[in-house]
């Protein structure tokens, strides 16, 4: 078993998507407008499709300790094997996205690192220095948490991410659609 941040984790075992639990496998950056985000990517980057969600105000959220009801547009696709995340604030609800606008602007977000068990996974990170910024229940199973980055070299949050069977499969399927797309055919899809 491999050591992150105190949790163990099975170095060997690989998602579905070709990356490994106790590994990132997304990188987020927020966006001012996702539909011209998600062009940028498909044209400069050839990442995509992408699958987008209009409205993500999940029950459940917790920012800063407080009642969380921020409302952001989502969308996922994959550059390789890596997950790329968008994601766009739609109102001024105090959030981990709106704090991150204000204080470096749009652009990089966050890295994501899939877990078996977040819960278990999150003492090492805290005890580390590491700061719960944000909760919240996805519809793939479990809680994600966001930490403020306790290494000043590190760029913005560090999100724990369910590694659940749902988390797998949903991924894996988007993964899965980009290793045969022509760069053309539907580039914006609904999310799975």
């Amino acid at each position: 078993m491999a050591q992150v941040r105190g949790a163990q984790v099975r170095g060997a075992q690989v998602l579905g998507f070709g990356q490994r639990i106790g590994g990132v496998v997304q990188t987020a950056f927020v966006v001012a407008d996702i539909h011209a985000a998600i062009s940028h990517f498909q044209r400069d980057l050839g990442a995509g499709p992408f699958y987008l969600l209009e409205h993500f105000l999940g029950e459940g959220q917790v920012y800063r300790g407080a009642p969380s009801q921020a409302d952001v547009a989502i969308a996922m696709g994959f550059a390789g094997h890596m997950q790329i995340e968008l994601i766009q604030p739609l109102d001024d609800h105090p959030s981990v996205y709106r704090e991150t606008i204000e204080q470096r602007g749009y652009g990089f977000h966050h890295f994501g690192i899939a877990f078996e068990d977040v819960d278990a996974a999150l003492p090492g990170y805290l005890e580390g220095g590491h700061t719960l910024a944000f909760r919240a229940p996805v519809p793939t199973g479990g809680s994600v948490a966001y930490l403020d980055n306790a290494d000043p070299m590190g760029p913005g949050f560090l999100e724990l991410i369910p590694a659940t069977e749902g988390m797998d499969t949903f991924f894996t399927a988007q993964w899965q659609a980009a290793q045969d797309w022509d760069g053309k055919t539907d580039p914006v899809r609904p999310f799975l």
